[in-house]
């Protein structure tokens, strides 16, 4: 699935099917790397307290419907910047890729961090 096709995605598919999708992309693999690694597991953490911060003070609930609205608005914004993110299959896979990814897609593990952690995947 392409960016495009993603960021279109977004606007078609349930909260909890593209949460799931998120998982799949970004979530399973940049996880398992932060736990592997604290630093890395530290900087995830930080990233989920922002979601969690601007999620609240947007209004919107921790729940899966804020969580995929978050996740929409960074993927949206990475097509926007022409900043893509990786293809599927494509993330990093080592500690070392995670702790060098963007911004973009430690935000995104972090958005599966917080759902993970609610129970929402």
């Amino acid at each position: 699935m392409t960016n495009e096709s993603i960021a279109f995605a977004a606007a078609t598919v349930s909260a909890d099917t593209y949460l799931d999708e998120m998982m799949a992309r970004v979530g399973v693999d940049g996880l398992t790397a932060a736990l592997a690694a604290p630093g890395l597991l530290a900087l995830v953490d930080q990233h989920a307290a922002a979601v969690r911060e601007a999620l609240l003070g947007a209004g919107r609930g921790i729940d899966a419907e804020g969580l995929a609205a978050y996740a929409r608005s960074i993927v949206a914004g990475s097509v926007r910047m022409r900043r893509p993110l990786p293809a599927p299959g494509c993330a990093p896979t080592t500690v070392e890729g995670w702790a060098n990814a963007g911004w973009p897609l430690l935000r995104l593990v972090a958005v599966c961090l917080i759902a993970e952690s609610a129970g929402l995947l």
